[in-house]
């Protein structure tokens, strides 16, 4: 199948959604634009320790997926980009992308002299501003492309330290300006993937309250090699590896007050994270509040496996997470099966928050969205989506996602 002569397809968002839709297209002769807000490709994916159900690292499955993206004529990657206009063009659509300003240029080698220079530091992004980074860096170890990002905002007034340490001309260009390039694209695919629910909106459960309460999503950082604390679990109160350990299910999921939707993978992800915690600290309490266990298909597995490691299971809503004796967080939990109200300490909570559709509403394109936000194909317009975009789920099920909007929007393209 060739579609020559077609204009290229917009893709919007380079995690796995996003880069499956675009090598997808392009190996069907679909020329592709992907523009990606973010230094690197692989979004919130490649902050993932280990996949469910074979706990194997993400990086893996990616390294595939940025090698097809190398060897692409057809993909145009667009980094540090961002759509700010657009506007029906015909049977497709004219879109403006603006472009951050390159001060790291393609030039770069990924050397490291700039960085070792570099006398400022700025929170993490990559590792949720868990630990500091420098203000010039690689944006973390499995970046794709390879070349270092600065953030220049972040830099002392007239500093010069890196470009004066490059060995590379024209590697750093620290009077780079943004700009803006226009594209005319016969249809658009939203993969803008998600945003975790954010945990200072839950003080009840002691999110952004108490120091040893922790996301889903920072535990996963927390148990990576790469992550700030060198893939130890360790409470971030005082660095020490925690005796117990609570996963409270549904938190702020599944609830008028916040989210009413199931975010689909917060059983599995727990799961998987409480075999981290089990793998790394084998003698630990390891406790998992839920509501339901929802683990589909093959996923059902880790249940058995959970339980095979000595993970312990309440069926029950925590409604309220606060400190304790010594340093203890004291949990206050309906217990189902024993038909009554109990108390639990832990020494660290981790709370399962549900994914949130993130960036559609920035996006200036056509809002078609169901109730809880979540990006909806308009054939008329030739906007579809993918992914989490569209409704929560697993990387497996995002791929699979991914492959039919992929189709949908070549085919809609194509169609005068």
């Amino acid at each position: 199948m060739t579609t020559a002569g077609t204009p290229p397809l917009l893709v919007i968002g380079a995690g796995i959604s996003g880069i499956t839709t675009a090598l997808e297209a392009a190996e069907g002769g679909q020329e592709v634009v992907l523009v990606e807000r973010d230094p690197a490709v692989g979004g919130r994916v490649l902050r993932n320790h280990q996949y469910f159900p074979k706990l194997c690292p993400p990086a893996c499955g990616m390294e595939i997926n940025t090698r097809r993206l190398e060897r692409s004529p057809r993909v145009r990657v667009l980094m540090r980009s961002e759509v700010s206009a657009a506007e029906r063009s015909g049977a497709g659509w004219s879109v403006t992308v603006r472009r951050s300003a390159e001060h790291v240029t393609g030039a770069c080698t990924a050397c490291g002299d700039c960085s070792a220079a570099c006398p400022q530091s700025v929170p993490d992004p990559f590792n949720l501003g868990l630990c500091q980074v420098k203000a010039i860096r690689i944006p973390h170890v499995d970046a794709w492309p390879r070349r270092y990002v600065m953030d220049r905002e972040a830099c002392p007034a007239g500093c010069r330290a890196c470009a004066d340490a490059c060995k590379v001309p024209g590697a750093i260009d620290l009077a780079a300006k943004p700009h803006q390039e226009r594209f005319e694209v016969s249809a658009v695919v939203v993969a803008t993937g998600w945003s975790p629910y954010p945990l200072e909106k839950l003080p009840e459960l002691g999110g952004g309250v108490l120091q040893d309460v922790v996301a889903n999503v920072q535990l996963e950082r927390l148990a990576a090699p790469a992550g700030p604390t060198g893939g130890k679990i360790l409470r971030p109160s005082d660095g020490k590896a925690p005796r117990r350990v609570a996963f409270v299910q549904c938190a702020g999921s599944r609830d008028v007050n916040h989210l009413p939707y199931c975010s689909a993978v917060c059983c599995l992800a727990s799961l998987k994270q409480a075999l981290y915690v089990k793998g790394q600290l084998p003698e630990a309490e390891v406790t998992v509040y839920y509501i339901d266990r929802r683990t589909p298909g093959r996923n059902e597995a880790m249940v058995p496996r959970a339980e095979a490691a000595g993970v312990k299971f309440v069926k029950g809503k925590v409604a309220k997470v606060a400190a304790g004796p010594g340093g203890a967080l004291v949990l206050r939990v309906e217990d189902v099966d024993a038909n009554r109200v109990v108390e639990a300490e832990a020494d660290l909570v981790v709370l399962a928050t549900g994914m949130v559709p993130a960036g559609r509403g920035a996006l200036p394109l056509p809002a078609a969205v169901d109730p809880d936000g979540f990006a909806l194909d308009d054939r008329a317009a030739k906007v579809f989506a993918a992914g989490v975009a569209r409704r929560p789920e697993d990387v497996a099920a995002s791929v699979r996602d991914a492959t039919g909007a992929a189709a949908r929007a070549m085919v809609a393209g194509r169609a005068v």
